[in-house]
C-alpha cells in the first residue's frame, strides 16, 4: 500500500522516502539496524554514545556494506569521545548528524563547514528554538513518554510537538511515545514533519540488543517504565531490581553522587546488550505497552505504512 503524504521538506533534507527515523540507542543502533531502516525507506542512526571512536568507523563501514541508502549517526555531545567520533564519522562520509545531551552550538561549526545536515534533540520549545537559532537544519522534540535519558520539562508529546511546530520554521522531527502508524499520524496532525521512533525499533530483530532484554519489553506494559534520576540525569527505565534499588535511594534523599556511585559504568550495557535483567539498565519508553512482537525491521515498517494509511481513511470516512 502506498502511503498518502508527499515527500516532505523533511524527506527531500534526509533523502529519504517515509518521514521515519530510527532513535539513535545506545546498545540498540548498530550497523544492522541503521542499514535495516534506511533500506526500508527511513533514516537509519548508527548510535555513536555506546561506542568507542573505532568501533563506530567500524559499525559504520559495516552498515555501508548493507545499503547504499543515507545512513547518519546519532552523537551525544557530552560523551567522552564525541569530538573524536565526529571526526571518525566525517572521515568515513557521513552527512547526516542527530545530536543531542548538549548544545548544538558544540558541534555545528565543523559540521556545517563539512557539508553536514544537522538536527539536534530538544525536549522543550524554548531549547528547540536555540536550536534553530544555532542553525541546526530540524529538530527533535522529544517528550516525556521517551526512553532513556529525558529532559527535565516533564512535557508530553502531544502539547510538546504543536508548540514547536508553531514557534519553529525549521522542521520538526515528534518523538516520544510513538510505535504505530496511527501515532505517526498524529503527530503529522500536529504539525510534525516526521518522527523518530527508538523502542519500537529496538524491539525487532536488528536491533543489537540482547534477546531478554526483548522478550521482557515484549511482556511488560506502559506502567512498567519509571522515570528516576529526574534531579540529576532523568532516564525512563524498565522495571527491575536495579530500578526498584534507585527509586529507594532517591525516596531516602541520597545526593547526586550516591545515586551516581550506583549507576557506576557499563550498567546500560550490562543490561541492554549483555541481558542482565537484574542490576542491568533497561532503557525503554511507555510505548512498551503497545509492543508485543519481535519482527524484522521491514515487516515493521509495512505494518507502519499500512497502520498510516487505514487511520487516515478511517478518519476521512473511508
Amino acid at each position: 500500500m502506498t502511503p498518502r503524504w508527499k515527500k516532505n521538506r523533511l524527506c527531500t533534507l534526509l533523502g529519504i522516502d517515509h518521514p521515519i527515523v530510527q532513535g539513535g540507542m545506545v546498545y540498540n543502533s548498530g550497523a544492522k539496524l541503521a542499514a535495516a531502516v534506511s533500506e526500508a525507506g527511513g533514516l537509519g542512526l548508527i548510535g555513536a554514545g555506546s561506542m568507542r571512536p573505532e568501533l563506530l568507523r567500524a559499525q559504520i563501514r559495516k552498515a555501508r556494506g548493507l545499503t547504499d541508502r543515507p545512513i547518519g549517526v546519532n552523537l551525544p555531545l557530552l560523551f567522552s569521545s564525541a569530538k573524536e567520533s565526529m571526526e571518525v564519522a566525517l572521515e568515513e562520509g557521513i552527512k547526516i548528524f542527530f545530536t543531542s545531551a548538549g548544545s548544538p552550538k558544540r558541534a555545528i561549526g565543523p559540521l556545517k563547514k563539512a557539508g553536514c545536515v544537522v538536527v539536534h534533540v530538544a525536549a522543550s520549545a524554548k531549547l528547540a528554538m536555540k536550536c534553530q537559532e544555532a542553525g541546526c537544519d530540524a529538530v527533535v522534540v522529544e517528550g516525556f513518554e521517551a526512553g532513556g535519558h529525558n529532559g527535565r520539562e516533564e512535557i508530553t508529546t502531544m502539547v510538546l510537538v504543536p508548540e514547536c511546530a508553531t514557534a519553529l520554521t525549521i522542521p520538526v522531527i515528534a518523538a516520544g511515545g510513538i510505535a504505530t502508524g496511527s501515532q505517526i499520524a498524529a503527530a503529522l496532525a500536529l504539525g510534525a514533519e516526521g518522527v523518530q521512533i527508538g523502542s519500537r525499533f529496538a524491539i525487532t530483530l536488528e536491533s543489537s540488543g540482547h534477546a531478554r532484554f526483548k522478550a521482557a519489553v515484549v511482556e511488560a506494559g506502559a506502567e512498567d517504565t519509571h522515570l528516576v534520576m529526574k534531579a540529576h540525569v532523568p532516564v525512563r527505565l524498565l522495571a527491575n531490581d536495579f530500578r526498584e534499588t534507585v527509586m529507594d535511594l532517591e525516596a531516602s534523599g541520597a545526593s547526586r553522587e550516591e545515586l551516581m556511585t550506583l549507576l557506576g559504568t557499563g550498567r546500560a550495557r550490562a543490561g541492554m546488550l549483555e541481558g542482565d535483567m537484574e542490576n542491568g539498565e533497561l532503557e525503554i519508553g511507555q510505548v512498551a505497552g503497545l509492543i508485543n512482537d519481535i519482527p524484522p525491521v521491514a515487516e515493521l515498517m509495512t505494518r507502519l505504512l499500512d497502520q498510516y494509511d487505514a487511520t487516515l481513511s478511517r478518519l476521512c470516512g473511508g
